[in-house]
């Protein structure tokens, strides 16, 4: 697995903080996602947190949809 720039993928406020406390987020802790991105996904999806997001099953479906592609862009 290769790392990951967290300047890249978080928040500001977020990037120093312990994986477990990133985890237990807001998902708006992720870099782009507004309050209201989280209002509509915990009215939609019942996510609250950044690992709700991640376990999404719908969210992995996608996730694995696009590793299977082997067509380029």
């Amino acid at each position: 697995m290769s790392a990951i720039d967290l300047s890249k993928v978080l928040d500001k406020a977020w990037e120093d903080k312990p994986l477990a406390d990133v985890l237990a987020a807001p998902v708006a802790a992720l870099k782009g996602v507004t309050d209201r991105d989280g209002e509509l996904l915990q009215e939609a999806f019942g996510v609250k947190t950044v690992a709700d997001l991640g376990q999404l099953k719908y969210a992995r479906w996608a996730a694995a949809l696009v590793a299977l592609n082997t067509t380029t862009k």
